[in-house]
């Protein structure tokens, strides 16, 4: 079993001054958002749309943060009716069903009656966890992403598991995990990096890139890591009937004991929990001891993004993180795990050595280009990745197509929803090339598909621009600058301490 290093509250950014520096001027943490309500017992309101309250879940939150060696004897008891309601209404209306062929729809008919014999059979021990339906996604390299499609009972259940558990490890996880948390999105994760790499002495980037992550936890490290702080066996068995559900394909049961099943409501928290243990406590332990310099860290899920001051610190850190994924089944893929010199010196530094400019990585979405401002200072450029923008204009042009014939307001609405969805996540600051490119190829496609429903077309580009001003919004900047976004969320971070 693994040593668990002592933590205290972490920054967003975690950062770490140099090893012989001073005592720094400030705490260098910054204090975690805090854990999103959950609901066991009776609540303050019953709608989704306020936020709910359990004191009993509350007071688990409490315990876990100040105990942080507490193992949680009696946890299932806080799986209550309520709980179990509050879950099969967050569930998407239109998901396809699971392998028991049950709708959302279905499931309502009788729900009350349907949630005390489930709520009875979870406590009674009597439940049991049906198989995951795998089908298969087409991915942005041509390649299939397998998913996994879990029974509407087996969503309810880890959905109401997962708001118990968030009470313990929100409590633990560290301030540099996103993926997948309460209270967090991928623009809290992309305004901490944008951030870390402008305020910090960052000269060099780890892309880290690990292998078919979720088809290689390994279940028992799994099992052992949540009975640090699990220990009612309840909980376990119910982990370990979704684990050992097994996967169905093509009328084919198989169950594995590795991985978790890709889409369900469980594996990207047990997913955090794993790299909880085997990544995000022993980095932070190696920043602390090992590193020379500043070093930053910002994960969601399996994406890693390190920085470094010192070469030398992410060319030991980049072999330890090698090693130490293999001692726990996963491995670091030889090809997209990349160091490059990047940072706000890299330009003028890869000149003198007749280098070129600067290499480009990615990290959600968008590509991180060292460029610079107006005034010429190093300004950090987002834009979005090339291959996304692809797709999603492929996907539109096939949803045009199918439906051709609608009528124009039919279609205008349909195409306002989709680009205003598009630009809520893409307009970010230095992106707005990349916006205006995507409307106009998305009006080429609206009038190409005009043009084809009939022979006598006179759709003209003067009448297209016409139609597109009615219907589509205009590109624009929604999202502020990182720097100002990140100090509102977390007004007592100090970039210098």
């Amino acid at each position: 079993m693994m040593h668990e290093p002592e933590k205290s509250d972490l920054a967003i950014v975690a950062t770490r001054p140099a090893n012989k520096a001073g005592a720094p001027a400030a705490a260098e943490a910054e204090p975690r958002a805090g854990t999103e309500g959950n609901t066991g017992h009776p609540r303050t309101h019953r709608t989704l749309s306020r936020a709910s309250v359990s004191p009993g879940l509350d007071r688990v939150r409490q315990t876990a943060r100040l105990r942080k060696k507490e193992k949680f004897t009696a946890l299932l008891h806080h799986v209550t009716v309520d709980l179990l309601r509050e879950a099969f209404l967050a569930l998407k209306r239109q998901a396809a069903p699971g392998v028991d062929g049950t709708t959302w729809q279905d499931y309502e008919v009788d729900l009350e009656i349907n949630l005390q014999d489930l709520h009875h059979r979870v406590h009674r021990g009597t439940y049991r966890a049906k198989p995951v339906r795998r089908r298969f996604i087409p991915k942005s390299d041509g390649r299939q992403r397998p998913l996994g499609v879990t029974a509407l009972e087996d969503k309810i259940v880890q959905r109401a598991v997962v708001r118990v558990l968030n009470a313990i490890y929100e409590e633990d996880f560290l301030g540099f995990s996103y993926g997948f948390r309460p209270g967090r999105s991928q623009h809290d994760a992309l305004d901490a990096l944008a951030v870390g790499i402008h305020a910090m002495r960052v000269n060099w980037i780890l892309d880290a890139d690990i292998r078919s992550f979720f088809d290689r936890i390994d279940q028992q490290w799994l099992i052992r890591f949540l009975k640090h702080r699990v220990g009612d066996e309840r909980i376990i068995r119910l982990v370990l009937k979704w684990l050992k559900a097994g996967v169905l394909e093509e009328g084919e049961w198989s169950v594995s004991d590795t991985g978790t099943p890709q889409g369900s409501v469980a594996s990207p928290l047990l997913a955090n929990v794993y790299l909880h243990y085997v990544f995000d406590l022993w980095a932070e332990q190696w920043r602390r001891r090992q590193a020379n310099g500043k070093v930053i860290i910002v994960r969601y899920a399996d994406d890693v993004i390190v920085g470094f001051e010192h070469e030398g610190d992410a060319r030991r850190f980049w072999d330890a993180m090698r090693e130490r994924f293999e001692q726990f089944g996963l491995e670091l893929h030889g090809v997209k795990t990349r160091l490059l010199e990047f940072g706000r010196y890299a330009s003028e530094r890869r000149q003198r050595r007749g280098r070129g400019k600067p290499e480009t990585f990615q990290f959600l979405g968008f590509v991180y280009i060292c460029g610079r401002s107006r005034q010429g200072s190093f300004q950090l450029h987002r834009k979005t990745r090339a291959d996304r923008m692809r797709e999603r204009l492929h996907e539109i042009k096939g949803q045009l197509r199918k439906h051709m014939h609608a009528s124009l307001p039919e279609q205008g609405k349909w195409l306002r929803s989709v680009m205003s969805g598009y630009f809520a996540y893409h307009a970010v600051p230095t992106n707005m090339r990349s916006l205006q490119k995507f409307r106009q190829r998305v009006i080429v496609a609206w009038r190409r598909t005009l043009r084809r429903r009939s022979q006598k077309d006179g759709m003209t580009w003067q009448r297209m621009m016409t139609i597109a001003d009615a219907w589509l919004p205009m590109p624009r900047i929604l999202h502020p600058w990182p720097d100002q976004r990140f100090a509102v969320t977390h007004p007592r971070w100090e970039p210098n301490a």
